[in-house]
């Protein structure tokens, strides 16, 4: 695939007065492994739901597949598979079932149906549990089973909306083996948002998201590298550490945490100078190379978690202010 898969032009979307999307600009090759990675509330499920014409843009174009995501939207579903973070497969229906329902609703050829069912679901490795209902599956099947159903219809772009969310380590990783399974055996665009940095690795380009914009775009190896130095973690209780190190090594630091965090050139060197002449105790030392994390912090100022963790405080407060409201 060569074809643009996706692009969007100042996309934007407004709650009343909160901006949710904030001016959209991207554009996804075809045959791309593309993230959005970023934290809760940063806008990443907003977008997918713009592109997927399930949400209305409040400004700005945007094409999936080469269709106008308002003006096409039946061409724009008809060309796209979608998994959402929750699940929506019925419990007391087998996979076989549900994929067959889903067949009807996107008007798979009946005499095609029988071999596609068989490819997607021993791609997914559920063929021996076709006949089985999903209430009896386990979330990682479930979800194998949802990206399953996302492909019977042969889409051109497959949208996973947070794919390994909730599943433990093991079978997360087991999703992802899956899903470079299946890039290989179908020509198709993965466009995919996580907050899980080890799952951005996994692709070809990367979009970091945070307060409805892109803050920074590129390969994975290119973000790392943008950062350029070494990060290092001390642990220490004095608040005037970020101060000194300023004053004394012209480093830009930051608390997040529990710890002091700051970027330096080889940071291996550095530490033996920082425990000779920083006046403060130091408890423990971590150097590693940059991460995506540390490319977040970088450009945010702070750590996925700490955003998350301020998203998730905006939302509360946002939720007792509309409950007083209604009294």
């Amino acid at each position: 695939m060569t074809r643009t898969a996706v692009a969007t032009t100042r996309l934007t979307k407004r709650y009343g007065e909160f901006e949710a999307v904030r001016g959209l600009d991207l554009t996804v090759e075809g045959g791309e492994t593309f993230g959005f990675l970023g934290p809760n509330g940063a806008g990443k499920s907003t977008t997918i739901s713009m592109l997927c014409t399930l949400v209305t843009p409040t400004g700005g174009t945007a094409t999936v597949a080469g269709h106008d995501i308002v003006r096409e939207r039946d061409e724009v579903r008809r060309n796209i598979g979608l998994v959402f973070q929750d699940t929506t497969l019925d419990g007391y229906l087998t996979a076989e079932q549900n994929l067959r329902l889903h067949a009807g609703l996107y008007g798979v050829p009946k005499s095609e149906l029988g071999d596609r069912l068989r490819q997607v679901l021993d791609m997914v490795g559920l063929w021996d549990r076709r006949g089985s209902k999903v209430n009896t599956f386990s979330g990682g099947m479930k979800r194998r089973l949802e990206i399953g159903r996302g492909l019977l219809h042969s889409p051109r772009v497959l949208f996973l909306d947070e794919p390994t969310v909730g599943l433990d380590p093991q079978t997360r990783s087991s999703i992802w083996a899956y899903i470079r399974e299946l890039k290989q055996a179908e020509d198709i665009t993965i466009f995919l948002t996580t907050h899980y940095m080890d799952e951005a690795e996994n692709c070809d380009r990367i979009a970091i998201m945070d307060h409805g914009r892109i803050i920074a775009l590129d390969t994975p190896e290119a973000l790392k590298a943008s950062v350029g130095k070494d990060r290092v973690r001390i642990d220490t209780d004095d608040e005037k550490a970020i101060a000194l190190l300023a004053e004394r090594f012209g480093l830009e630091a930051t608390a997040s945490e529990g710890a002091v965090t700051f970027f330096v050139e080889q940071g291996e060197k550095f530490v033996p100078t920082l425990f000779g002449e920083f006046p403060l105790p130091i408890r423990a030392v971590n150097v590693a190379r940059p991460s995506l994390d540390d490319v977040f912090m970088s450009y945010t100022g702070k750590t996925m978690r700490d955003a998350e963790a301020t998203a998730g405080q905006r939302s509360r407060e946002t939720i007792a202010k509309l409950r007083g409201m209604r009294r």
